[in-house]
């Protein structure tokens, strides 16, 4: 179980994820939200290892979470061996790698806003039944209602800015904006690219940045 986050709507989240894991039969669930500049962040999940399995689509750029917020439905991929190569290259590889053989991503969504993603992640292949899809999309609801929520309990602040993941990862992004000259979308592009060619996490890399240990330049 990840210890249990000082934010007490991030905690809500992770508690949400550990009940999808465990009422859905799945290897574990995570959530993510949309942050600045239309980017994603993972904000919670149910387990150190959902973690990885939620924030490997972020540093690839790829996969079900991705595909779900930008087709605004569900992705529901029962078998991950009947996934076309070319549609992610390489995180499909990478959660058959991890034992995954089947994900299903329900976007996050009131009327025209998006908020994020919600990821199931299964260690056997199939469908979701009828009772299990149901079950999702009630999990998904009320993880809009907590996302919500917390904007209203921050008064004014933007959803975006509330539910932006750890803080950490966005004062990275802020500097390595300044560091290359570009836009947060750039800067977060860059952080993702040494996160996938180092194999680590994404946070650790922001930490390194904060740190002064690690700098990008312009001409990279």
């Amino acid at each position: 179980m990840v210890p249990e986050p000082a934010d007490p709507v991030v905690a809500r989240l992770c508690r949400l994820c550990e009940r999808a894991a465990s009422s859905l039969s799945a290897a574990g669930a995570g959530l993510s939200v949309f942050a600045q500049d239309n980017q994603f962040s993972l904000l919670a999940a149910a387990d150190p290892a959902s973690e990885r399995l939620e924030e490997l689509q972020l540093v690839l750029g790829e996969g079900p979470c991705i595909d779900a917020a930008a087709d605004r439905r569900p992705a529901l991929i029962a078998d991950l061996g009947q996934v076309a190569p070319t549609r992610w290259p390489l995180y499909a590889d990478a959660m058959r790698d991890a034992g995954i053989r089947a994900i299903f991503a329900f976007p996050l969504q009131i009327g025209a806003a998006q908020l994020g993603v919600l990821d199931l992640f299964r260690a056997e292949q199939g469908p979701l039944s009828g009772t299990e899809l149901r079950r999702a999309f009630d999990l998904a609801g009320e993880a809009v209602t907590i996302l919500l929520d917390g904007q209203e309990q921050r008064g004014t602040e933007r959803t975006d800015d509330v539910m932006a993941g750890p803080f950490e990862l966005f004062q990275a992004q802020g500097m390595v904006m300044i560091q290359i000259g570009g836009t947060l979308a750039e800067a977060m592009a860059r952080i993702r690219a040494h996160a996938y060619a180092e194999d680590c996490r994404l946070i650790d890399v922001a930490r390194e940045i904060l740190a002064g240990d690690l700098r990008f330049d312009r001409d990279q």
